[in-house]
């Protein structure tokens, strides 16, 4: 009786043994899997993260769901994920403005980089520079001549403090040398009408937001201000080519996980997201926003997530209060 004892015990041992040497992640995922999005409902972040989550649920076999949790910028989110558990089932949908809130709010309840694994971005939205139709500014060139004769003069509109149509401005303002009046509004919509009305001077705006009022001649186009021309506005040239050489700022929307997260988890998301990322209906959907693909490792998301930080967060620091 003892002998099988033993050996009942020792089998036991290493079974125990051999599951708790399994590599981390072999059984991931075996649950929900949350994603939250740190801003309402319908924005460019949260649409984004749905279209990836429903196609997640499908592909992993375990159901994705996606919780709002606005606030402070997206820092009341991005403070949620980072004190989550590294397990892989709780993951953050961050756009441009999650490297420049440490900027603009001092002392958040994180660091922006260390408490964060990168996964893989979703996308880029390119913005473009418009004014409104009746404008006697017909060039990026014409623009910024205009703002270097009346310093502080010319305004621009942004859908509020820190959102990615602001930083773009910021870029520009920064890099081209010139001296502008900050006018930010709730949102998108706002500034559209604000501009196309000739109150405001001019704005960085996502592509899709402005398309409708560009096509109607009630704004110009004068850029775009990716690194390419946009696939929905080919005519129009992009900020480098229009006069300001080398200027590129991408609205990124990526996927994050909490540090310390297993690299095999990291890994297995990063491989699945881009294989729903190049799905042809996904495609479509994503070209009906405006947005275009942005694959990278998770190594490389995180390198540059930490570029994205300190080229932004410096120009944000010296941008006017």
């Amino acid at each position: 009786m003892k002998k099988r004892i033993f050996i009942a015990t020792t089998a036991a041992l290493l079974v125990s043994n051999v599951w708790a040497q399994a590599p981390a992640g072999q059984d991931y995922p075996n649950k929900i899997i949350k994603i939250v999005v740190p801003f309402t409902a319908g924005s460019a972040t949260d649409i984004m993260a749905r279209i990836v989550g429903e196609k997640l649920s499908t592909s992993m076999g375990q159901a994705v769901v996606v919780e709002n949790r606005p606030g402070a910028g997206g820092t009341l989110g991005a403070a949620q994920v980072a004190k989550a558990d590294p397990d892989g089932y709780t993951l953050l949908v961050v756009s441009t403005g999650h490297v420049v809130n440490p900027a603009l709010y001092g002392s958040l309840p994180y660091d922006t980089v260390a408490d964060f694994a990168g996964v893989t971005p979703l996308a880029a939205l390119p913005s473009v520079l418009v004014v409104g139709a009746g404008s006697p500014i017909k060039s990026v060139s014409e623009l910024i001549a205009t703002a270097k004769a009346n310093p502080g003069k010319l305004n621009y509109a942004s859908a509020g403090v820190g959102s990615a149509t602001h930083v773009n401005a910021e870029k520009f303002r920064a890099v081209s040398g010139i001296q502008l009046t900050h006018i930010p509004f709730k949102g998108t919509p706002e500034t559209i009408v604000e501009v196309s009305s000739g109150r405001v001077d001019f704005m960085f705006t996502p592509v899709l937001a402005s398309i409708p009022s560009i096509r109607d001649n009630r704004m110009r186009a004068l850029a775009v201000s990716t690194a390419k021309r946009s696939t929905a506005l080919p005519d129009v040239p992009t900020v480098a080519e229009a006069g300001v050489p080398g200027f590129v700022f991408d609205f990124w929307i990526g996927l994050l996980a909490p540090a310390k997260t297993p690299r095999p988890i990291v890994n297995k998301l990063n491989a699945e997201v881009r294989k729903v990322m190049a799905q042809p209906d996904v495609i479509e959907r994503m070209a009906k926003l405006g947005a275009e693909p942005m694959p990278m490792a998770p190594e490389r998301f995180d390198a540059y997530i930490k570029e994205e930080f300190n080229t932004l967060g410096a120009i944000m620091k010296a941008a006017p209060k």
